[in-house]
């Protein structure tokens, strides 16, 4: 399964990449609210960062782990995620891409595979998300 969605956030690609990579363990939560991230790796974030995470989105909290496979400024960040599901575990491929738009905008683009599922999910839990990292980014001068 795989899943790709965007939007267009009124800042520049160096300021939502600090939003969204760079801070991604502090801010996170903020636009997902039922996620708990911990980075468990000293140091900045980067290629090679362990973070624990855990989420309460569907019944019971499902704990994990998300490595930071791709850490490109402004332009790209990835990682691995493996969630301990009651089916066991669940691997799940996170890319976020960033390019410029609208002269001052940027483009954030979601890149989502999730090797074992063969349906796409609800694409509204990822649009929610957009939604509210636009909003959080453009708040703030």
């Amino acid at each position: 399964m795989k899943l790709v969605l965007s939007t267009v956030i009124n800042r520049p690609p160096d300021i939502v990449f600090d939003f969204f990579a760079v801070n991604h363990v502090h801010n996170h939560p903020r636009w997902d609210p039922h996620m708990e991230l911990q980075q468990v790796s000293a140091g900045p974030i980067g290629v090679g960062t362990q973070i624990q995470r855990r989420q309460t989105r569907m019944g019971p909290p499902i704990d994990g782990t998300m490595e930071i496979v791709e850490f490109e400024p402004d332009r790209a960040f990835g990682a691995l995620i493996v969630d301990q599901t009651p089916n066991g575990p669940l691997e799940i491929h996170s890319r976020a891409t960033l390019e410029p738009a609208n002269g001052s905008g940027t483009k954030l683009t979601f890149h989502l595979e999730i090797p074992a599922m063969d349906a796409s999910p609800d694409p509204s839990m990822i649009e929610n998300s957009l939604r509210r990292i636009k909003e959080l980014i453009e708040a703030t001068e």
